[in-house]
């Protein structure tokens, strides 16, 4: 049994996440110090206690997450024996979950992924206005349809493919009068539903090209490794050892679509047929059932399913 570790992207935040491995665990609870030291804030106090608006606050939920998902990973390694060397082929995450990836696979300490997380949330949350962009899930549509609804509804806008995550669930971004304009397009050409979705900036797509630049800087300066197993780049939808080609495709992701359903599909075409999710939430052990035919998904997020958990 070949086995990938996932790790989850935003959305997956919950108030009082991780709070039982902090508790549990000695080795979680050093991980939501090392993020509180390394941002210079008690994250740990907000992720645990809330309020939820704060926490759902991009620049709050990126670093917030990846701490939950080390946390996981830790407890893992400490009571369970894991080794990523050993015990998994490969890593890879959703979006901010590629830098979690990256963290687990000792690509990136921990941190210096807070670090970034920060900026990188910031940066995205500042390239656009509140309010001028937007993004919609378009359900029961394929790559293609997607692609066609965001071309028709962009009229000189930008409406681009920023996620295809499998499963016939796919999202675009861009400007949100184009997205306004998706909606019913998407409605007319038979897709099973198409919906705005609660965001507050639109990620992954050109408009964030500011915060391309912005990461850009921030990971030149970065000190990047090679992972002691290869993380899947959102981008590319393969795997990369190379810590330039890390750096590079990170600063790509900002713009660009995440290649998820491919992603998963090259990792079961490599003979992955286990799939354990770490950290926040249930989403891509759900997607990776839809994509890779026979898989096994699980999660690992809380005291139980670390005691649970077995190679």
């Amino acid at each position: 049994m070949s086995t990938a570790f996932i790790f989850p992207g935003q959305g997956s935040q919950t108030v009082g996440m991780g709070k039982a491995l902090h508790d549990a665990f000695p080795a979680s609870r050093a991980v939501f110090e090392e993020v509180d030291a390394a941002l210079g804030q008690k994250l740990s106090a907000l992720i645990f206690e809330g309020p939820g608006d704060e926490l759902t606050l991009t620049a709050n939920a990126q670093p917030a997450l990846m701490a939950v998902s080390l946390a996981a990973l830790r407890a893992l390694e400490t009571e369970k024996g894991v080794d990523l060397r050993r015990d998994v082929a490969f890593v890879a995450g959703h979006s901010l979950g590629e830098y979690s990836a990256l963290a687990a696979a000792g690509a990136l300490s921990i941190t210096d992924t807070a670090k970034l997380l920060r900026i990188r949330g910031d940066a995205m949350q500042k390239a656009v206005p509140v309010g001028l962009g937007g993004m919609a899930a378009l359900i029961g549509a394929t790559k293609e349809q997607a692609a066609e609804v965001a071309k028709e509804a962009a009229e000189g806008e930008v409406c681009e493919l920023a996620n295809d995550n499998g499963g016939g669930q796919v999202v675009i971004s861009g400007h949100a009068s184009a997205i306004a304009r998706a909606i019913p397009i998407a409605q007319g050409k038979g897709i099973r539903r198409a919906l705005a979705l609660p965001v507050s900036a639109p990620f992954h797509c050109s408009l964030m090209q500011p915060a391309a630049e912005a990461m850009a800087a921030a990971l030149a300066q970065a000190n990047i490794k090679a992972p002691v197993v290869p993380v899947v780049a959102n981008v590319l939808a393969v795997a990369s050892s190379d810590p330039d080609d890390i750096r590079r495709r990170l600063v790509e992701q900002v713009t660009g679509s995440v290649r998820w359903a491919e992603s998963m599909a090259w990792l079961g075409g490599q003979g992955v047929n286990r799939f354990v999710e770490v950290g926040a939430g249930k989403v891509l052990s759900g997607l990776v059932k839809r994509v890779v035919e026979g898989a096994s998904a699980a999660n690992v997020a809380t005291p139980d399913d670390v005691n649970a958990y077995t190679a």
